[in-house]
């Protein structure tokens, strides 16, 4: 039915074609764009009609209410077919041979898109930006809802439009357009470290660890003497806890008449004092 009364309307050009994918024509390169291949007695009426260039259609897949914009590569399509890329049969739910409405539209120039990538992939390519830009070159216009596929290094990654300005579908041919990025669909929130304890906590565990660390304490050990004699009184070891060495050094009151001066020597030692020379146990002359 579609062989013979192709239905033009008016001024305008609509028609209903069953759509297959590139591979069915042998044309790859498409699938890197928005342009499809149409017959030519599609042309022969676009060239009658007062029609604004570049030649832009609707794609409409009222079976699924689906609906897209291209542009047009060549006509040389068998009559009644329309050989599209497979991305774009996908965005909107078409099989091969399923029927799809095409109809000339005029767009407004797109001055800004926001496009969310599908895979955090695509943003680790060293400029994600410049690949965008000369994959975009071979587009026409750009829809909002639609996916589209880039192709880098033998790799595919689809895109979706979220937001295109001024209007809902837009040409991007010939324009400066801003273009702007969402987290890709797959992209996590980067997980917030544990909180650490309370202060009071952290300052207890300071504290513990300083204790545990060995402190100096001065002039301890075991005095000598120069003329390689032993000694008589051995000095104690110094007490780490300064209020006793203080306490060890008073005298006390009543210790006048007990006290000799062996005592006093052995005081002077327990204080944290070394005495050399052989004076160490000599009766000083005032006693």
């Amino acid at each position: 039915m579609f062989f013979n009364g192709y239905g033009y309307h008016g001024g305008s050009f609509e028609q209903s074609y069953r759509c297959y994918p590139a591979s069915f024509i042998e044309k790859p390169q498409i699938e890197t764009g928005d342009k499809i291949i149409m017959p030519p007695s599609a042309l022969d009426r676009l060239a009658s009609l007062h029609i604004d260039y570049p030649m832009l259609f609707e794609l409409r897949n009222d079976a699924a209410n689906r609906v897209s914009h291209c542009g047009v590569l060549e006509f040389i399509a068998e009559e009644g077919m329309i050989y599209m890329p497979y991305w774009m049969m996908e965005n909107m739910l078409l099989q091969e041979g399923d029927i799809v409405r095409v109809k000339n539209v005029t767009l407004p120039k797109g001055t800004y898109v926001k496009l969310q990538p599908h895979t955090k992939d695509f943003l680790d390519i060293s400029n994600p930006k410049a690949i965008l830009e000369t994959t975009l070159r071979n587009y026409s216009c750009l829809t909002t809802g639609d996916s589209i596929m880039v192709a880098y290094n033998n790799k595919k990654y689809y895109i979706d439009i979220i937001e295109t300005r001024p209007a809902d579908a837009i040409s991007i041919i010939e324009t400066d357009c801003e273009v702007d990025f969402a987290p890709p669909l797959d992209y996590k929130e980067p997980e917030k470290p544990a909180a650490s304890g309370p202060s009071g906590a952290s300052a207890q565990g300071e504290e513990a660890s300083a204790e545990m660390e060995p402190k100096f304490n001065p002039f301890t050990g075991v005095g000598r003497r120069l003329d390689g004699k032993p000694a008589k009184h051995e000095p104690s070891p110094l007490s780490s806890s300064p209020s006793k060495d203080k306490q060890s050094a008073v005298p006390s009151k009543g210790g006048e008449s007990g006290a000799g001066p062996s005592s006093q020597s052995t005081n002077r030692q327990s204080q944290g004092k070394l005495v050399f020379g052989s004076n160490a146990n000599r009766v000083p002359k005032d006693a």
